[in-house]
């Protein structure tokens, strides 16, 4: 039967601990893969994500003759273990300037970027199209710094759909701009050792743009002759499981007032150590990842909000009274500000969604990329929230977000597994929020609903309801596909 076209997610009606596993990184499967097929030997991936945007570049890879093995991986459903056999830098012939061999990437944008570089060093024409939003996704700044190199690329409007002429290695050098993407420097790394490139990245600190110092920390580590590679879990996914937790106390810590934990948060009025409910198992800790920060600063962030654990709304209401969120000492408050370049990757967007139940504004800052992403980002997270009664304010590309009080709402998906999954959890704590076109989660996590619905701890115990019919959901319903 499957999800239907509207959800109504229930909030949760107490706090359980939970340990929850979550599928491997979209960002490290994609990269490991280009390598494995650019290996000189077999290469066999554990835990690499099973998913639409993964799919798509395994029967890409599959298409242009590579050989590759997919086995379940019993411990995460949305898992595989890959094993492909590398050709040593050669890619497949494609077809002629008449008849190019066709490669659909839907609307993957990692594998769009990462396909063209690659493509680039075979022979033959090939041409690379996909879904309606990736040909208005940006690709310029990668087609010319491949053109620099020599190689031909044809678009009409320098985005996809493209022909792509493959013509081998070309020593050279190439200037790419990160500006739009740090996927075009991504893509020309992984094949710059083998093409014979010389990658100079241009942009704002290029060096501490997180996904390319991701990349080139797994070049330095990857088996390039074949071997064993554990793709670890991918911590935006987790960030939705983490938000959806609360403070606790510690009870054998309050008592004692010893602390065992880095970090630990104590109330100011008591030797009380507070520790989230909600955990995600094997939790990255490579620092590949910008998300890896999310646990952390979630931790911190939770302080700060209604619901979190340790703010009662009570307590606020009698001090400032009922109408506490317009109140000048509250609206007035230095802002917290947060990063999409410096401090957290795709799960801003998770914090961004719970940032009304904070007891202060809170600044997002440096939103440019999340325009230009799976949906205009930041008018659809502006809108949404809206919606569900916050105060959101737009200055750029930045979005400040005031305490505000929230409704449910029917909220827009505009097919973005991010909004979907974001929204979800909210859905967690406000009444009457429902999600249209649920199933666009299976971008990256198919099995996210029935993990809100498994019972703790491998889960958090959440109800879900058709949007229609207000019949509860069953688990076996709830998967993506």
């Amino acid at each position: 039967m499957g999800l239907p076209e509207l959800i109504e997610i229930l909030p949760l009606q107490k706090q359980d601990y939970a340990e929850v596993t979550v599928p491997g990184s979209k960002s490290i499967t994609n990269r490991a893969l280009i390598l494995s097929a650019l290996s000189d030997g077999e290469v066999v991936l554990n835990g690499a994500l099973w998913s639409d945007d993964t799919r798509v570049l395994i029967e890409c890879l599959q298409k242009l003759g590579f050989n590759i093995e997919v086995k379940e991986d019993p411990s995460e459903k949305c898992n595989r273990t890959i094993t492909i056999k590398g050709k040593g830098g050669l890619v497949p012939a494609g077809g002629s300037e008449s008849s190019p061999l066709e490669l659909y990437i839907g609307n993957a944008g990692t594998a769009a970027r990462f396909l063209t570089a690659f493509l680039v060093l075979g022979d033959g024409v090939y041409k690379l199209y996909g879904a309606e939003r990736m040909h208005e996704r940006p690709q310029s700044g990668l087609f010319n710094a491949l053109r620099h190199l020599g190689y031909h690329i044809e678009s009409d409007n320098n985005k996809l759909p493209a022909l792509i002429y493959g013509s081998g290695k070309r020593h050279g050098k190439c200037v790419v701009d990160v500006s739009e993407s740090s996927q075009f420097a991504s893509a020309l790394l992984m094949c710059a050792e083998i093409a014979g490139w010389e990658v100079e990245i241009k942009g704002p600190n290029p060096e501490e743009v997180p996904y390319v110092k991701m990349t080139k920390e797994l070049i330095s580590v990857f088996p390039k002759n074949g071997g064993k590679f554990s793709v670890e879990a991918d911590a935006s996914s987790g960030s939705y499981f983490i938000a959806a937790g609360v403070l606790k106390k510690i009870e054998k810590l309050c008592k004692s007032g010893i602390s065992t934990f880095n970090n630990d948060l104590q109330s100011s009025n008591s030797a009380c150590f507070y520790d989230l409910s909600v955990k995600v198992a094997n939790w990255p800790k490579s620092g590949w990842q910008i998300d890896q920060a999310f646990y952390d600063i979630y931790r911190s962030f939770a302080t700060t909000m209604v619901g979190g654990g340790v703010i009662e709304e009570k307590d606020i209401v009698a001090k400032l009274g009922d109408n506490w969120r317009e109140d000048k000492t509250v609206v007035d408050k230095e802002p917290l500000v947060f990063s999409r370049k410096y401090h957290l990757g795709d799960s801003i967007m998770t914090l961004i969604t719970l940032s009304p139940f904070a007891t202060l504004p809170v600044k997002f800052v440096d939103l440019d990329s999340l325009r230009l992403q799976e949906c205009e980002r930041v008018l659809a997270l502006k809108t949404e929230l809206t919606k569900c009664g916050a105060r959101v304010f737009e200055i750029g590309n930045s979005l400040t977000i005031f305490p505000s009080r929230l409704n449910g709402a029917e909220i827009e998906t505009y097919n973005d597994h991010r909004m979907a999954m974001c929204f979800s959890i909210l859905g967690l704590r406000v009444a009457g929020i429902k999600i249209r076109n649920p199933s666009c989660v299976k971008k990256t996590f198919p099995t996210f609903y029935q993990k809100l619905v498994q019972m703790p701890p491998f889960g958090l115990g959440a109800k879900i309801l058709d949007g229609i019919t207000a019949q509860e959901i069953s688990y076996n319903n709830l998967y993506a596909d």
